[in-house]
C-alpha cells in the first residue's frame, strides 16, 4: 500500500518537474533514454561528397521527457520523429558540442516507457579514418568505417558509448555489381531503382563503435574455416580488398582460418559471430576489430609467403590481436572508456600469445616484450596516467590509447599470467566471458573473474599496483655477504624528482638452469638465486620493471650475453640502457653490451642495441671532436657482418636471396654507411644513384634509392637537389628517391631550401607535413623542422586535419627536440590549441626537458669515453 501512495504522489508533481531536461552532459550519457534496437538504413555512393540515412531506434525512456541527449556529429537532420503510443511526434535535432553531444527535443512531453526514434539525414564522407570515410584508388572510389572510440555520431543519430548495447539491422543501397559488407551476414538483395539495397540479418548485441559499413566494387575471395572442437559447423570467411589487390588475397584467406580456430581453443568456446570477414583499407594506420568484420591496413592483411618475417609476423600479431578482440571487446564489451584497457591490454597479450602458436619460427612473442619495454620510457616520465583511470570527458578518451595501455599493459597481462600459471589465467579469462557474454563488464568484475580462478588474493593486488598506478618499478639486488637483497623504488630519468611508489612485483631471477619467482611486497627482502653463473635479474623477460645490479654482477651478465636467450637480452638491453639514462651507470657498460650481442644470432638483439647505441648522437650526446670515433664503432661493429653477406646496389642483385637475408642487408647498410659514413661503402651507393639519375633505372635496386639520394644530398647539398628536381619531372621514380633523400639527408642546408625555397605542384600540404616532420628526426635539420613548424602551426593544423588532435600528434613529433628553449616554443605554441587531453603535449615537453638536462650534464662524458674507445 505505501508503494501505490508514494506513485500516486508522484503523479501529482508538475509536468515541468518531470519533463525537465538532465544538465548537459560532457562524457557519459545519463540513463534517460536506454536503446534498445537499432534499423540503419544506407544509401552510400563512394564516390559522392555525401551519403544519406535513414536511422530507426528503439528507446526506453526511463521516465517522461520533453528532450533527451543522445549523439551526432556534422549530421544534416532533414527530418526527426519520435513515435510513442501508436501517434508520431516532431522532434528537433540540435548538436550542442563539437564532439557530437546532440539533444531531441521532442515538444511536448512523452510519457515513459517505449520509444521509437526515426531520423533521416545526410552527412559528408570524412576524408581520413574517421567514421564513414571515402578514398579513391586507381580510378574507383570506396568506402570504409572507423567508429571507435566516437565516430559512429558522424555516420548515423546513436547513443554512443559502448556500456550501450543492442542488435543492428542494417541494409547498404548502392551501385550494382560493388560490393557492401557488414557485422552479420547477408540476408538479400533487392532492387532500388538503379541500385541494389542489401540487406544484413540482425547482429548479436553491440556498441555502435563496434558497427561496419563498407561499400565499393572491392574484390573478394570466400572460404569456410573447418569446424573445431568448440564449433561444430564451417564458418564462412571473406577477404575484401581493394582492385589492386585482387592478387593478394589468398594468404589472408589461408591464414586467417588458423588464427580463428587457436583462438577458439584458448577461449574453449567457439567464435563468438556467425561469419567473419577480413577487410583491408589503404590508409587505415592499424586495426579495428568491428564484430565479424575486421578492418586492416592493406599493408598487414595483403602479403604472401615470400614476404619478410617481419611482415609474417605483423600479419600474425595483429590478426590475433583484432581476432582476440572478437571474445575480449566485442563478444564481452567494457561498461565505459576508463575500461578500455581491458580490451586493448588483454587483445595485445593474446595477439602475441597466439600469433606466436600460429607461427612459432617467426619468434612473434619477441614483439611483446619489446614493445612492453618501449612503453617504459613513456611510463617513467612524471606526466602520465596508470592503465586504468577514469574517463569523465569525450576529449579524454583517445588519451587511452596510447603505449601505456597497449605495451605496459599487455606486458603486466603476461606478467601476471606467467606467476599464476596459464591454466589458471586462461580458466579466470574463461569464467570472465561466460559470465557477460553479449554484455559488458568493468575492470572489477574481470579481477573478480581472475581472483575467483588464482584463489591467491594477493595475486590480485599485484595486479591492481600496476593497472591503478603509473611508474616503472626498479628491482636493485645487491649481495650482502652471502645473502642477496632486493630492493624495490620507482625508477626515474637522470634529474627526475618523481613521487615514491611501490608494487607487489612478480620477481623471477635465473642462475644456470635454476629458476625462482618472489613477489617482492616490501620495500626491501632477501631473495634467492639458486644455481651458478651470472643472475639473470628477469627471467624469461616477461617481466615489467627493470633492475639494477653492482658493478660485478653486472659484468658476469654482460659476459654470459652470447648464451642468453633473445627475451632475457631485451630485458637486459632495457635496463642496461636504462642504469645509463638514470645517471647510474657510465656509457661504458651499455657500450660493452652492444659490443657482446653484436654477432649475436638473434638479429633483434644486434639492432636492439645498434639503435640504442645510434640514439646517442640523436640526443646531442655525441661532440664534433667525437664523431669520427663515434663513426668508426658503427663501421667496426656491423661492417664485417655486411662484408660477409655481401653487397650490390645493382637492381635485382640479391633478388634470388631470402626476403629476410635482404631486409638485414638494408638494415645494415643504413648503420655501416648512414650512421659509420663508411667512405668506400658511401661512395659505391653515391655511383649507383649517379647512374639511376643519368637514366639507368638497373644502376640501382629500389630498395636502396632513398638511402643512395641521402648520402648524395648529404654530401653535395642543395646544388644536387636542384638538378635532381629539374630531371625528375618526367620521373617518379627519381622523384620519389628526391623526397626520400631530401628527409633522410640530415643537411640542414637542404632543409632550409626545402622549407623556404621550393615549391613544386607534386607535394601537397599533407606530404610538406611528413617532410617537416621527418626533418624533426634528425638532429641535424630538427632545429628548422621545429622553428619552421612553430611558425606555420595553423596550416599544419589546418592541412594535418582534426585541429586539437593534430596538436597532439604534433607534440609526439616535437618529443624528438633537445633544448628547453625548444620545449618552452612548443609549449607556448601548442598548449592553446589542445582540445581535450594534454597528457600528450605534457609528455612531449617532459621528454625535451628531460633530453636537454642529460645532454648537458653528460655529453662531455660520453664524448671522451667515444674518443678513448671505451
Amino acid at each position: 500500500m505505501r508503494a501505490l501512495l508514494f506513485a500516486s504522489s508522484a503523479l501529482l508533481l508538475p509536468v515541468a518537474a518531470l519533463a525537465q531536461t538532465p544538465a548537459q552532459p560532457t562524457g557519459k550519457l545519463s540513463d534517460a533514454a536506454t536503446p534498445i534496437a537499432y534499423r540503419l538504413d544506407f544509401t552510400i555512393l563512394p564516390e559522392k561528397d555525401r551519403f544519406n540515412g535513414h536511422t530507426e531506434i528503439d528507446v526506453e525512456l526511463k521516465a517522461p521527457a520533453r528532450s533527451i541527449w543522445m549523439h551526432g556529429r556534422d549530421l544534416h537532420v532533414a527530418k526527426a520523429v519520435a513515435r510513442a503510443g501508436g501517434k508520431a511526434v516532431a522532434a528537433t535535432f540540435t548538436q550542442k558540442s563539437p564532439t557530437g553531444l546532440a539533444q531531441l527535443d521532442f515538444g511536448k512531453t512523452l510519457p515513459a516507457g517505449r520509444v521509437t526514434l526515426v531520423f533521416d539525414y545526410d552527412a559528408a564522407f570524412g576524408s581520413g579514418t574517421q567514421g564513414l570515410y571515402h578514398v579513391k584508388v586507381e580510378d574507383a572510389w570506396y568506402s570504409w568505417t572507423q567508429f571507435e572510440s566516437i565516430e559512429a555520431r558522424a555516420a548515423f543519430p546513436s547513443f554512443d558509448q559502448p556500456g550501450y548495447k543492442t542488435p543492428f539491422t542494417v541494409s547498404i543501397t548502392t551501385r550494382p555489381g560493388f560490393a557492401a559488407v557488414s557485422n552479420a551476414p547477408e540476408s538479400g538483395t533487392s532492387k532500388a531503382g538503379d541500385l541494389v539495397r542489401h540487406q544484413f540479418a540482425a547482429t548479436k548485441p553491440l556498441p555502435t563503435y563496434l558497427v561496419a559499413l563498407v561499400t565499393g566494387p572491392f574484390a573478394t575471395a570466400a572460404a569456410m574455416i573447418p569446424p573445431t572442437p568448440q564449433r561444430s559447423t564451417p564458418m564462412p570467411l571473406g577477404v575484401v580488398g581493394t582492385k589492386p589487390n585482387a592478387g593478394k588475397l589468398d594468404f589472408a584467406l589461408k591464414e586467417s582460418g588458423k588464427i580463428v580456430s587457436l583462438l577458439e581453443n584458448y577461449f574453449g568456446q567457439p567464435f563468438p559471430f556467425p561469419k567473419l570477414d577480413q577487410i583491408g583499407s589503404p590508409i587505415m594506420p592499424g586495426a579495428m576489430e568491428n564484430a565479424g568484420a575486421d578492418i586492416y591496413g592493406d599493408g598487414i592483411l595483403f602479403l604472401d609467403e615470400k614476404d619478410t618475417s617481419e611482415r609474417k609476423q605483423a600479419f600474425g600479431m595483429v590478426v590475433a590481436h583484432e581476432l582476440a578482440h572478437q571474445w575480449f571487446g566485442d563478444l564481452v564489451t567494457p561498461a565505459w572508456w576508463d575500461d578500455i584497457w581491458l580490451n586493448e591490454s588483454f587483445a595485445n597479450w593474446m595477439g602475441y600469445r597466439i600469433g606466436n602458436e600460429w607461427r612459432p619460427g617467426l619468434n612473434i612473442e619477441l614483439n611483446a616484450i619489446e614493445e612492453g619495454f618501449q612503453a617504459m620510457d613513456l611510463d617513467a616520465l612524471a606526466a602520465g596516467r596508470p592503465i586504468h583511470q577514469p574517463i569523465p570527458n569525450d576529449g579524454d578518451i583517445d588519451a587511452a590509447f596510447d603505449q601505456i595501455t597497449y605495451g605496459k599493459g599487455g606486458q603486466v597481462v603476461a606478467m601476471i599470467a606467467a606467476y599464476m600459471g596459464d591454466t589458471q589465467f586462461r580458466d579466470g579469462v574463461r569464467l570472465h566471458m561466460k559470465r557477460h557474454a553479449y554484455g559488458n563488464a568493468s575492470t572489477e568484475q574481470f579481477f573478480g573473474s581472475l581472483a575467483d580462478a588464482a584463489h591467491d588474493p594477493r595475486v590480485l593486488a599485484s595486479l591492481k599496483s600496476f593497472v591503478d598506478q603509473q611508474g616503472v618499478p626498479l628491482v636493485t639486488l645487491h649481495r650482502e655477504g652471502g645473502a642477496l637483497t632486493a630492493t624495490q623504488s620507482r625508477y626515474g630519468f637522470f634529474g627526475a624528482n618523481l613521487p615514491a611508489e611501490q608494487w607487489l612485483v612478480p620477481l623471477c631471477l635465473r642462475q644456470g638452469e635454476a629458476k625462482s619467482c618472489t613477489l617482492l611486497d616490501k620495500p626491501r627482502m632477501t631473495v634467492s638465486a639458486k644455481g651458478s653463473g651470472a643472475i639473470v635479474p628477469n627471467a624469461g623477460g616477461w617481466g615489467y620493471y627493470r633492475f639494477e645490479l653492482d658493478p660485478a654482477d653486472w659484468d658476469a651478465l654482460i659476459a654470459a650475453t652470447p648464451t642468453l636467450p633473445a627475451a632475457e637480452l631485451l630485458a637486459i638491453d632495457d635496463s642496461a640502457w636504462a642504469s645509463f639514462y638514470a645517471g647510474r651507470s657510465p656509457v661504458t657498460r651499455p657500450i660493452a653490451l652492444t659490443r657482446a650481442t653484436a654477432t649475436h644470432g638473434s638479429t633483434k638483439i644486434v639492432f636492439d642495441n645498434a639503435h640504442r647505441l645510434r640514439d646517442l648522437e640523436k640526443r646531442g650526446l655525441i661532440t664534433a671532436q667525437a664523431l669520427p670515433g663515434y663513426r668508426k664503432l658503427f663501421v667496426d661493429l656491423y661492417g664485417p657482418m655486411l662484408t660477409k653477406i655481401g653487397f650490390d646496389p645493382a637492381a635485382d642483385a640479391h633478388a634470388k636471396e631470402e626476403a629476410d637475408q635482404r631486409e638485414l642487408r638494408k638494415d645494415l647498410v643504413n648503420l655501416v654507411a648512414v650512421t659509420g659514413h663508411d667512405a668506400v661503402l658511401r661512395g659505391k651507393l653515391i655511383s649507383a644513384f649517379d647512374a639511376f639519375a643519368a637514366g639507368d633505372d638497373k644502376a640501382l635496386d629500389p630498395d636502396y634509392r632513398g638511402v643512395a639520394a641521402a648520402i648524395a644530398i648529404n654530401e653535395r647539398g642543395v646544388p644536387l637537389v636542384e638538378q635532381l628536381a629539374a630531371k625528375a619531372k618526367d620521373r617518379p621514380a627519381l622523384f620519389q628517391a628526391l623526397g626520400q633523400g631530401v628527409t633522410g639527408s640530415g643537411n640542414a642546408e637542404v632543409a632550409r631550401w626545402f622549407l623556404n625555397d621550393f615549391k613544386d605542384p607534386r607535394i601537397n600540404a599533407r606530404q610538406r607535413l611528413f617532410t617537416v616532420a621527418g626533418f624533426l628526426k634528425s638532429p641535424y635539420t630538427r632545429d628548422l623542422a621545429s622553428d619552421f613548424m612553430i611558425t606555420h602551426f595553423d596550416e599544419f593544423v589546418q592541412n594535418g586535419g582534426g585541429g586539437g588532435v593534430f596538436s597532439g600528434r604534433a607534440a609526439q613529433m616535437f618529443g624528438a627536440l633537445c633544448s628547453n628553449a625548444q620545449a618552452d616554443a612548443v609549449d607556448a605554441k601548442l598548449r592553446p590549441t589542445t582540445r581535450g587531453s594534454t597528457l600528450s603535449l605534457d609528455r612531449a615537453i617532459e621528454t625535451i626537458r628531460t633530453c636537454a638536462r642529460f645532454r648537458d650534464a653528460k655529453a662531455g662524458e660520453v664524448s671522451a669515453a667515444i674518443i678513448a674507445g671505451k
